[in-house]
């Protein structure tokens, strides 16, 4: 299957896994504009609502993040004072001073990206997640940090300037900030991105950006990929599969026969498993939490029943 959400935004799919995936950054203009399924406009309908709330929001300055009281506010409800929702003036004068905001998660609060985002993991074998920042001119998103995941950027309104650094040495590195006492990795790229143009960040790839004209906003897609900790999930899942183990064993000899059927069934099962089945089962298991694409509820259909 070709990857026809992927190539929305890379052109060239092929030419996109053979010389870009995994290897080196790269800025794509798609012909007509990068789709995107969310702007400025669904960012002022979610905060609008009166309901939105944090951890779904979240407002960094001086790369710091706020904490939730200096731009949430709290409500009486049915006589309780529930806190953290969003509060526009407070995010408004933290956005005129130069703050960034940062709305998590969007595929499961926003239909569209959902659906796109369930299409895009089953192009990719992986499961995606998606972000939207908002930074004003001349002023920082996040510090220098890695991603543990592949990322694209769409951008939608405003420019950034982007600063992307070299990917890890090995496997043992982590996801986060790189601190100021920490080796800092070489810069490999540094440019402007600019409405209707992505940014491919491999994983790993550390990487910074200060917004430049007019107020930025970005649609952030990142893609997960599996590590050794999934694999040893899945390992284990794949070994007892099958086993049809009693849950509680009464006596001892019980316990020790329950033993002796799960190294035997796990002998067996995992003497039959390829690299690449495992693999995939750990990529499959984390594309299963990604939010379910249920049919949306409809009131005025249940009410003509």
């Amino acid at each position: 299957m070709k990857p026809a959400i992927l190539g929305r935004w890379v052109g060239d799919t092929g030419e996109f896994f053979a010389s870009r995936w995994h290897r080196e950054p790269g800025v794509f203009t798609p012909a007509g504009g990068a789709y995107t399924s969310f702007g400025l406009a669904d960012a002022e309908d979610a905060l609008n609502t009166g309901l939105f709330r944090v951890p779904y929001i979240e407002m960094w300055e001086d790369n710091a993040l706020l904490p939730a009281r200096k731009f949430t506010a709290a409500r009486t409800v049915a006589r309780e004072n529930p806190a953290g929702f969003a509060d526009h003036e407070k995010i408004r004068a933290l956005l005129d001073r130069g703050a960034t905001m940062l709305l998590r998660c969007l595929d499961q609060w926003h239909r569209p990206t959902q659906e796109m985002l369930a299409g895009l993991a089953e192009e990719l074998g992986r499961p995606v997640e998606a972000f939207f920042f908002v930074t004003p001119a001349g002023q920082p998103g996040l510090p220098l940090h890695r991603d543990d995941a592949d990322v694209l950027v769409i951008q939608v309104a405003g420019a950034k300037r982007w600063r992307i650094h070299e990917g890890p040495a090995d496997g043992n590195w982590r996801a986060g900030r790189i601190k100021d006492d920490e080796p800092q990795p070489a810069e490999l790229l540094e440019t402007v991105i600019r409405p209707g143009q992505v940014l491919y960040i491999p994983r790993g790839f550390a990487h910074r950006a200060v917004g430049q004209e007019g107020l930025s906003a970005h649609l952030s897609l990142t893609i997960r990929e599996a590590g050794t900790a999934d694999l040893t999930d899945a390992l284990a899942r794949h070994a007892v599969a099958g086993a049809g183990l009693d849950a509680l064993p009464v006596t001892a000899d019980a316990l020790t026969g329950t033993a002796k059927k799960l190294l035997e069934n796990a002998v067996r099962r995992l003497s039959e498993l390829t690299p690449q089945e495992l693999v995939d089962s750990a990529r499959r298991h984390r594309m299963a939490h990604m939010p379910a694409a249920t049919a949306p509820l409809s009131l005025t259909e249940t009410a003509g029943r």
